[in-house]
């Protein structure tokens, strides 16, 4: 009883490795007779799993899905894959954090002793970085009805809520992924409208062409040509409550910028992911400057610039960012001298920043050199103290 118990095993491991297998390489594979293996998998079929015969030349098996779900078997590391992804999965904004934590005390408790161990010393403590508000929650289900349009290639129906207590973003500001465009220029923004005692309709619902469900900076959006406005857009999941039905099969467009991650990547930095062949790229503010560090002191820090060795200490760096003033203070972090080849705005903007801090200062203000008895973590640039304690 016990080789039929891990024989059975070895060939549920078997199917769980492949989509097709044929009979007579299952029984090779587990040196055992044809006639053994079509016990074996009767067996399986008892226990609930839903083993299938293949037809062909060669005849063989499948593991189905069924209605229910059976025992697993992983191997020690796909167990030990599983167990860390739900410790992450608690921390993904996607409103499963408490059943991903039932799932993985579940998981432990199965676990043998050795695995056990190796997951228990895995155990770890997401921290994210401290915000103005808490991250906005999606609710599972939203996520599931927006998941199945994309999957079924049907019309999106969804009501779209507003942002409550936001105030306009300053210039430096890195833009938020969001569906609506900026207002025109010339055009007055919402709030100049003289206030009517007549109650405001609700907007109708929004029409979309579902194409991607993304996550960035822990955030849920769905990528989608909107049917009403012509256009590519990305809304915010935590703020769509999708109706039913569904919409019509729709034939799925191609994204610009050649795939989802090239359209929020150039959404994010404020680009026309879909601009003509030729038209710039990357970011929309691009400087050069030389610094007084070693270039390979400069790359340690940079994850999306160029960085260029000219001597011991002295380097080039190209880099960009959302807005001028934004990549002047970027380049301010490494605290060394600075010397700016171009364009001309970049050095406006150091000039304005360099007034506005002087002002700050006060006058008579005296300059400290900052402490020097603890490194930068690795994550940080050359000059930027970690926080105190």
């Amino acid at each position: 009883m016990p080789k039929t118990s891990a024989r059975l095993l070895s060939l549920l491991s078997l199917l769980q490795a492949r989509r097709d297998w044929p009979g007579a390489l299952l029984a090779d594979r587990l040196d055992v007779s044809p006639r053994t293996v079509r016990r074996d998998v009767d067996r399986l079929r008892e226990l609930g799993y839903p083993v299938v015969a293949t037809k062909g030349p060669d005849g063989g098996y499948r593991l189905d899905a069924g209605t229910e779900l059976p025992p697993l078997l992983f191997d020690d590391e796909q167990a030990v894959a599983l167990a860390v992804a739900l410790q992450i999965a608690t921390t993904s904004g996607a409103g499963i954090e408490e059943a991903a934590a039932r799932a993985l005390n579940t998981v432990r408790q199965v676990l043998p002793a050795r695995l056990r161990h190796r997951v228990d010393t895995l155990r770890f403590t997401a921290v994210d970085r401290p915000a103005a508000r808490p991250d906005p929650q999606v609710d599972s289900g939203v996520l599931m009805a927006i998941g199945a349009a994309v999957h079924a290639s049907e019309v999106l129906r969804f009501d779209y809520s507003p942002v409550s207590g936001t105030a306009p973003a300053p210039t430096s500001a890195p833009p938020t992924l969001t569906e609506s465009p900026p207002a025109p220029s010339g055009e007055a923004p919402a709030s100049a409208t003289p206030a009517s005692t007549a109650p405001t309709p609700p907007p109708p619902p929004r029409r979309v062409e579902p194409h991607h469900l993304v996550t960035w900076g822990r955030r849920w959006y769905l990528v989608a040509w909107d049917l009403d406005r012509a256009d590519w857009r990305t809304f915010r999941a935590d703020r769509i409550a999708p109706r039913t039905p569904t919409g019509p099969r729709f034939t799925p467009r191609e994204v610009p910028g050649g795939s989802v991650a090239a359209f929020i990547t150039a959404r994010f930095r404020g680009i026309d992911a879909g601009a003509a062949p030729g038209a710039p790229v990357g970011w929309p503010c691009r400087g050069e400057v030389l610094l007084g560090l070693p270039a390979a002191e400069v790359l340690r820090h940079t994850r999306d610039g160029v960085v260029e060795e000219l001597g011991p200490d002295r380097c080039r760096l190209v880099l960009g960012s959302w807005s001028w003033p934004g990549l002047a203070v970027a380049i301010g972090r490494f605290d060394t001298d600075i010397e700016v080849v171009g364009p001309p705005e970049l050095a406006s903007a150091f000039r304005n920043l360099a007034t506005r801090y002087a002002a700050a200062a006060g006058p008579g203000t005296p300059v400290s050199p900052p402490p020097d008895d603890q490194p930068p973590p690795d994550d940080q640039p050359p000059g930027e103290q970690r926080p105190p304690g």
